[in-house]
């Protein structure tokens, strides 16, 4: 009987990489495990063809015979010296599910890593774009200063654990299976303490607030982070620190709007600035700047200051400073300025030279009328 393509048995492309082959093994692997599925005489088969896929797979020298040869390439049954499969169904199996067993045995000293942190800091848009040097306080596990992070009362140091012998790991049998579990009793650690230390419970590390100066660069926006290493938890047993993560979050301003390193903004003007033509002191991050608006500037207008920008945190030169002007009608007008805006329109006597969108507008909807009564 042949086989099926490796990658077709995993639902695989051939560009997978390892991830992939490892989460399409996992998969399968829970859903024909035997010991799930008792009552199914085919998912033995199913299961050790799956392995067996992976096994190869996963194996550079062994893929790129398969790769070329196909079956002929890895199994010297079908002759060529193949490498044939040769793996153990349990180790394959307790290698890919590792990090929900427990992981393989070895090292009993239960040194690891701290966690990472992240801390959101917000932040005003002029803070953003000029950077700044910002104080934040954090909580954080840091190792025990009493028992020195060992977890056990001073004078005492902590036990190689009876269960594991110091493995932190123990040796479970499911149906044909040999699997290893993390050790109940000392979590992993291979030792455990006896007498612990009164300050932190035996914990080893203990909450406390830190503080500390986040140099924030020039031109960061929403969404980037900062890396402060080292600045995270205590790790286990003396194993090292994790990282703090500072996740910045730019407050909303209240005249610009920032996308990436352009700014923004909207200037009303009134309709005498915007018939005549006129000159307006707009605001900038750096001060304000003169902006000149030509003789019959319509709403909506928008003008570029060049260089008034933001300079990102990644390069890229200075953006500029977008004004869309916006006209304002006037409000609250006396009987006096009423009848002169009625002078006013009585003298443009009707002319459409005045108001060329008006017209075009209204041109527009009379012909789109005609069109349904045709």
């Amino acid at each position: 009987m042949s086989k099926r393509d490796y990658y077709e048995v995993l639902g695989l492309g051939r560009d997978a990489d390892e991830g992939d082959l490892k989460k399409a093994y996992r998969r399968l692997a829970m859903k024909y495990h035997p010991d799930r599925n008792s009552d199914d005489p085919d998912a033995e088969e199913k299961f050790k063809e799956a392995s067996e896929a992976y096994e190869v797979l996963t194996d550079g020298e062994k893929r790129q015979a398969y790769d070329q040869f196909g079956h002929a390439g890895v199994d010297a049954s079908q002759g060529g010296g193949g490498f044939g499969f040769e793996g153990n169904v349990g180790d394959i199996f307790g290698d890919v599910f590792g990090d929900i067993f427990g992981g393989r045995g070895g090292g009993g000293n239960g040194v690891g890593r701290g966690s990472d942190l992240r801390y959101n800091l917000n932040m005003d848009l002029e803070q953003a774009v000029s950077g700044d040097t910002i104080e934040i306080r954090i909580p954080v596990l840091a190792g025990c200063e009493e028992c020195d992070g060992s977890g056990a009362a001073p004078g005492t140091s902590p036990q190689t654990c009876p269960d594991c012998q110091g493995a932190g790991q123990i040796r479970v049998s499911q149906g044909f299976f040999s699997l290893q579990q993390t050790c109940p009793r000392c979590r992993g650690q291979g030792r455990v303490v006896t007498d612990p230390c009164r300050s932190c419970g035996g914990a080893g590390r203990t909450e406390k607030r830190k503080t500390l100066s986040v140099k924030v660069p020039a031109g960061v926006d929403t969404g980037d982070r900062i890396r402060l290493t080292g600045e995270g938890e205590a790790g286990v047993n003396g194993g090292p620190p994790g990282d703090l993560y500072v996740q910045v979050e730019v407050n909303s301003h209240a005249i610009f709007e920032r996308d990436g390193r352009h700014l923004y903004c909207e200037v009303p003007i009134s309709f005498v600035d915007a018939a005549l033509g006129g000159e307006l002191e707009v605001p900038t991050l750096n001060g304000r700047v003169k902006l000149k608006i030509p003789a019959e500037t319509q709403t909506g207008k928008v003008f570029r200051l060049r260089g008034k920008g933001v300079t990102q945190v990644r390069g890229g030169g200075v953006g500029d400073l977008l004004c869309k002007v916006v006209l304002e009608t006037p409000v609250k007008l006396t009987d006096k300025q009423k009848e002169v805006l009625r002078e006013f329109k009585d003298s443009l006597g009707g002319s459409d030279r005045h108001s060329p969108k008006e017209k075009s507008w209204f041109d527009g909807v009379r012909d789109f009328f005609d069109g349904l009564k045709s």
